[in-house]
Order: C-alpha cells, then structure tokens, then sequence
C-alpha cells in the first residue's frame, strides 16, 4: 500500500499517515536522512495515539518520539520508550518499503527495507 513518495517526508521529521482511510492517523513515519522508522500510532501505554495535533510527534530537539498524552518518549530507530509510564516497552513497528522509483510503500512483498 502507496504511503507517499520519499522526498514527501522531510530530514529530521515525523508524519502519520491513515492508510485505512479511517479519518486517524494510525501510522507515523520518522525520517532520517536516507533511513525511514515506521510505527503505529498508538502508545503502548493505554494505545493512545502519540502526536498532539497532526504531525508533531517529536520532541523539540527532534530526537525522541513522545506521546502527548502521557509525556513517554520513544527511541526514534528501536521505538523503545526511554522515559515515561511504559518504559522498556516499545512501540508497534510497521514493516515499510522504499521502491526504487521513491515511492513509500507499506511492506508486503520484498523490497529495499529501510525500517522494521
């Protein structure tokens, strides 16, 4: 499933995405120079979902994922949470796929992995 196209995602931030056209985000995408982490939207805490208005799921220097609701903070490439109410969990990670063309794709057959 067609997410967006790689330069669609900015150096250095987070974007959800509702791949089920539920009116949610239920996916969010961390960018990373050429490395793309993916996860569900969902604390591990109560399943809550993490950004506090669309996109903001990073934390002012941009190197942790934190949840609004409980203040957890994650590990951008292990999804671990470092700080909060769940820590030692980890988020949900979502297997994506870079094509060659650029094109993001939620992973269903064998591609360039870039994150699992």
């Amino acid at each position: 499933m067609r997410l967006c196209h790689i330069d669609d995602l900015h150096d250095g931030a987070a974007r959800g995405f509702d791949p089920q056209h539920s009116g949610q985000d239920s996916l969010l995408v961390v960018r990373r120079g050429p490395l793309l982490f993916a996860y569900a939207d969902a604390c591990p805490h109560h399943g809550t979902p993490m950004a506090w208005r669309k996109d903001a799921y990073l934390n002012a220097a941009a190197d942790r994922i934190v949840c609004a609701a409980h203040g957890a903070q994650f590990e951008i490439d292990t999804g671990r949470c470092t700080l909060g109410p769940c820590l030692g969990e980890a988020l949900t990670p979502v297997s994506i796929a870079v094509h060659e063309n650029g094109e993001v794709h939620i992973a269903v057959d064998t591609h360039q992995e870039t994150s699992s």
